[in-house]
């Protein structure tokens, strides 16, 4: 079974979350762990299980403005370093160019400020409704990780990630849907 964990990062939060969540669903088989521009067309049509997250900026996707005024900041702040994925393909550009799913399974995911999901808003949630929007069968709610303001990731939140991936794939197993 092939399986891409896919995701957008600022900060570099989203982007260890992924590598843990891909650490979680290594029982399925090959794992893939990569921002937008790290897969191919042909590398997503194979995937039978899709994972995507992204950091949440103003309720939701990152948009262009939010990703350079992530970039900017990093610049200024010698304590903050933009991850790689900051200046790649967006998610946001990535998920409307993405083909129709063919009931292939995904399940999403975020990285947001732990205060209440009214204040903050969800990217996972937007994530899940494009990708259902294209024929993705979501498997499992989107989760959301927390962050303290842009980081670090709050304590226990990679090994979190990593049960959540395994949750994942238990219930990829259990529904037999691979």
């Amino acid at each position: 079974m092939v399986v891409a964990v896919v995701y957008d990062s600022m900060f570099g939060n989203t982007h260890k979350v992924a590598e843990a969540i891909g650490r979680g669903l290594d029982r399925l088989g090959a794992v893939k762990v990569g921002e937008c521009g790290d897969f191919t067309e042909e590398e997503i049509a194979a995937a039978e299980v899709l994972v995507v997250g992204s950091p949440t900026h103003m309720h939701g996707l990152p948009r262009d403005s939010t990703r350079n005024a992530a970039v900017a900041k990093a610049e200024a702040d010698e304590d903050l370093d933009a991850d790689h994925a900051a200046v790649g393909e967006s998610l946001r550009d990535w998920l409307g160019e993405l083909p129709t799913g063919r009931r292939r399974i995904t399940a999403s995911f975020d990285t947001r400020v732990k205060r209440p999901e009214l204040i903050t808003g969800s990217a996972a949630k937007g994530i899940a409704r494009r990708l259902s929007a294209k024929g993705y069968v979501e498997i499992v709610e989107p989760e959301s990780f927390f962050v303290d303001g842009d980081g670090p990731l709050l304590d226990g939140e990679e090994a979190r990630a990593e049960a959540w991936g395994d949750r994942v794939a238990h219930e990829c197993r259990v529904l037999n849907v691979l």
